[in-house]
């Protein structure tokens, strides 16, 4: 299957879903760099929430992760991070929300062993979400069904700051193993803790390359880089990468 842009697989994905759901589908609502406009399809995957009226059962769940498993060879490298959600728990915030189906290309493995097994575990509270409703209402968009502001309420500002620290609460420890995530989103993180707002991967990191001492604004210039070109961070042992991490962990933190 020849690639397809992820607006072409949105509109996909819409059409089957209205099939799947019908009236019980209110909208599909897309979040994260796509919704930024800084989505690269080397290294971004397709975000997006789908919201219902009502508790889809394992059969409907199970023809939405179908969906994106048939397009997956047409998809981003890094595939689709969507998740289901109730109505009501998004006009009237719930923290940490409940959701209803979850799917990443993390659990392509669960999926092919028992697609059925998976949908009817695959449900719980996620605090991520938080995140994904604010940078909804800031920036996101719906691909169909009703408008954003008809079905986001506010989500309060400190489940949205719980929600990214969450991400980056083994930066000091992990930051060597995923240098880039742990680096634009530590930069996003003080963003937001400084009064910039609520900011993408990039918007983060051109913010922190201008606030930043010079020695770690050039970490955050070479991790920006790579986040661009799709490329590994390089080694450097001369500046151990948790030095960073700690810094900025403490900066956040003051």
């Amino acid at each position: 299957m020849e690639k397809m842009t992820a607006d072409e697989l949105l509109k996909r994905i819409a059409e089957r879903y209205r099939e799947i759901l019908g009236d019980d589908l209110t909208g599909i609502y897309v979040h994260g760099s796509l919704a930024f406009g800084c989505f690269n399809a080397k290294c971004s995957d397709v975000d997006f929430i789908v919201v219902v009226e009502r508790q889809p059962d394992t059969a409907e769940k199970t023809a939405m992760t179908e969906v994106l498993l048939s397009l997956s060879d047409a998809a981003p490298e890094k595939g689709f991070d969507m998740s289901v959600v109730l109505s009501e728990h998004c006009g009237s915030f719930v923290y940490p929300t409940p959701f209803e189906l979850h799917y990443s290309d993390a659990y392509k493995d669960d999926v092919s062993g028992d697609i059925t097994g998976f949908c009817e575990r695959m449900h719980g509270t996620d605090h991520d979400l938080a995140a994904h409703f604010t940078v909804l209402r800031e920036v996101g968009y719906a691909v169909c069904g009703k408008a954003v502001g008809e079905v986001f309420g506010e989500v309060p500002a400190e489940h949205y700051l719980d929600s990214i620290m969450r991400d980056i609460g083994g930066a000091a420890e992990d930051i060597g193993y995923n240098p880039v995530y742990y680096i634009l989103n530590l930069c996003r993180v003080l963003g937001y803790r400084k009064g910039a707002g609520v900011l993408s991967k990039e918007q983060g990191a051109l913010w922190a390359a201008e606030m930043l001492p010079p020695v770690w604004a050039e970490v955050v210039r070479e991790a920006l880089r790579c986040y661009r070109t799709g490329e590994e961070y390089p080694a450097d042992e001369d500046i151990p990468l948790s030095f960073f991490a700690e810094y900025m962990l403490g900066e956040i933190n003051e």
